[in-house]
């Protein structure tokens, strides 16, 4: 498929813990030849730079300090992208199960929201961006052309994070990661900052019997018919 380098479009991938979101938004960036932004990396990582300082995860304050001064790096890659943390590769590192349990308290703060999505919207500027997380069509980019929210069911999700873990953290079980993604989902539907909800303009994606290539596939065929209007 050939696509047009000029008037391109911002693709928003919402949805809770799990979903597929950013193995999708990869395949649909590189389908589209345009640029991925994997939002939760961002949160992720300010979590971890707050665990290695000891961090007082009560204090909102002390995290929005740390945010402020954090330096993140998103380099794209054959397949993804490298996550760099004032010049460390953190990629592995921040989807460690340490960060996954405290990186909803952290992205409730909202002045890291802030610092973050100033940061994610400069990025979409000049346009030609697939951008995953919990509040892009709703808040970072509300008038992105085409806005997806990405679900499964509870087990499916934890299913699929087991299948990322389970070499690295041996221990973990699907009936764990069930347990946590239940939590999640609370704490990120019923935070006061930017809370994880469906825009009214989006379309609902429903991935639990659909395989990666089969959901990019059909976010793809969304952007073909943008950018046919």
């Amino acid at each position: 498929m050939n696509w047009p380098t000029t008037g391109k479009i911002n693709v928003a991938i919402d949805g809770p813990a799990g979903a597929g979101k950013s193995t999708v938004a990869r395949k649909v960036a590189e389908k589209l030849g345009y640029i991925y932004v994997d939002t939760g990396a961002m949160y992720r990582t300010v979590t971890l730079k707050a665990i290695r300082a000891g961090a007082d995860m009560e204090n909102a304050e002390a995290l929005a300090d740390i945010a402020g001064r954090v330096d993140i790096r998103l380099v794209p890659e054959a397949g993804g992208q490298k996550v760099f943390m004032d010049g460390e590769d953190v990629t592995d590192p921040i989807r460690a199960q340490d960060v996954t349990r405290l990186v909803s308290q952290v992205a409730a703060v909202p002045d890291i929201r802030s610092v973050l999505v100033r940061l994610q919207q400069d990025i979409a500027r000049e346009r030609g961006v697939v951008m995953d997380g919990r509040d892009i069509g709703t808040n970072v980019l509300p008038d992105a052309e085409v806005k997806v929210f990405m679900t499964a069911s509870v087990r499916i999700r934890a299913e699929r994070r087991w299948k990322e873990l389970k070499d690295k953290e041996p221990n973990v079980t699907v009936e764990s990661l069930m347990e946590a993604i239940a939590e999640r989902d609370k704490s990120d539907s019923e935070r006061e900052a930017s809370p994880l909800r469906q825009a009214e303009d989006a379309v609902l994606l429903d991935t639990s019997e659909m395989t990666a290539d089969e959901a990019a596939d059909r976010i793809v065929e969304l952007c073909r018919q943008a950018l046919e209007v």
